[in-house]
């Protein structure tokens, strides 16, 4: 809902006239600069009221509906403020199209060595804020392996530093490791320090198929047992059958070698195709998959997390139940599943995924009220808490985390 005359009057006075105005019946305010961030926290704080962050909007349905009285939009936080480029790292602002810091960062043919959803328009802050990362994460690691250093701005309007510039920054609690995931449950992130990797001379993707989930659940676990330069891998499953999608990075000079590995392994596995390469034009459509499975559409898709061993067998299932899925070598998986088996498929399938080693399921898009958690996870006393620490009177994006938070 709209602030009261005399609130939207104080918001006013904090900000410049071309910061705030009205949408979808909220209060809506764009801010340029941390201190304006944090004059409007500051002031939501003071006052109890509650505040969304939005940066693109991408991945806004994700977690659970904020009633908010203020949207805060960080897109007008944007540009790469510092590239140190023979350090190996570069400092961010949060409302940077992802695909923008990319290319700014290929000048030095260097890159933030993650591959999120819709990098086009995707935010910096909202990536980070909702965990994504892609299936380079099996090459790279996570975000959190990713980011060296953070400023935020707390509930109360405390402007915060976490970590530092430099890869070998020691000083400080990892603040940024909290932030990293918390769906801007416990500050605003407004500018961002990664460590960098250089872009691969060589990539290129093979795509292998089976009848059998078991088939391509073999394969993947003997390359990830291997010395193969992969980049990332992904298990894609639907009734049609199971592919395999490995992609190598490497000098070109190494790259023949590598498919030789590559087809000895898939040779000694039976019911498995031959690797197939795609062109120089269209490698990545394979790697597409996941951003596929979240198209419009309809239908309700999930997100689970699993061990690697476990990746044949609940991809399997899930083509059993009635839908399709693509799930990374680091099991991180993605299901969609028709509306009319939705149900049935989420209650069977979240028991078998905590059942295989712990893992968890999340429903990211319905549509139709789900709840987008049911299993708190062992942490979620420790996790309200932080909560409590952080944001007491409840202003930033409450109730959108896992249980309410």
């Amino acid at each position: 809902m709209t602030l009261a005359a005399n609130s939207l009057d104080d918001l006013r006075s904090l900000l410049r006239v071309d910061t705030i105005g009205e949408r979808e019946g909220k209060t809506v305010v764009s801010p340029q600069t941390t201190e304006e961030v944090a004059a409007i926290t500051r002031y939501a704080n003071q006052h109890k009221l509650a505040i969304e962050i939005v940066g693109a909007g991408t991945k806004r349905s994700w977690g659970n509906p904020v009633s908010a009285d203020i949207l805060l939009e960080t897109t007008r936080i944007a540009g790469v403020r510092q590239h140190s480029w023979q350090d190996l790292t570069a400092t961010v602002a949060a409302g940077t199209p992802w695909a923008a810091m990319q290319r700014a960062l290929a000048a030095h043919k260097q890159q933030v060595a993650l591959d999120p959803l819709w990098p086009e328009t995707a935010t910096v802050g909202g990536i980070i804020a909702t965990n994504d990362s892609g299936a380079w994460r099996l090459k790279y690691g996570s975000l959190r392996d990713l980011i060296i250093g953070m400023t935020i701005v707390l509930a109360d309007g405390t402007i915060a530093k976490s970590g530092g510039k430099v890869v070998k920054n020691v000083a400080g609690y990892d603040l940024h490791k909290l932030m990293t995931g918390a769906f801007g449950t416990l500050g605003v992130i407004i500018e961002v320090t990664f460590r960098l990797h250089p872009i691969p001379a060589d990539t290129r993707t093979w795509t292998v198929s089976s009848a059998a989930a078991e088939a391509v659940g073999e394969l993947m676990l003997k390359i990830l047992d291997s010395q193969m330069s992969v980049q990332a891998m992904q298990v894609r499953a639907s009734r049609e059958g199971y592919a395999l999608d490995v992609q190598l990075a490497t000098l070109p000079e190494a790259i023949a070698l590598q498919l030789d590995a590559l087809q000895r392994l898939a040779q000694n596995i039976a019911g498995i195709s031959a690797p197939v390469e795609f062109s120089q034009t269209n490698r990545a459509v394979p790697f597409a998959a996941r951003e596929q499975m979240l198209a419009p559409g309809g239908g309700v898709v999930m997100k689970a997390t699993m061990l690697a061993s476990a990746i044949a067998k609940l991809s399997s299932e899930v083509v059993r139940l009635g839908g399709c899925a693509v799930t990374q070598a680091t099991g991180i998986m993605f299901a969609r599943f028709t509306e009319d088996v939705a149900a049935d498929a989420l209650a069977s399938l979240r028991a078998d995924v905590e059942a295989a080693g712990g893992g968890s399921l999340t429903v990211l898009r319905a549509p139709h009220p789900i709840p987008a958690w049911a299993t708190l996870p062992a942490g979620a006393a420790l996790m309200r808490e932080i909560k409590r620490r952080f944001d007491p009177n409840q202003v930033l994006n409450p109730g959108r985390f896992v249980g309410g938070i």
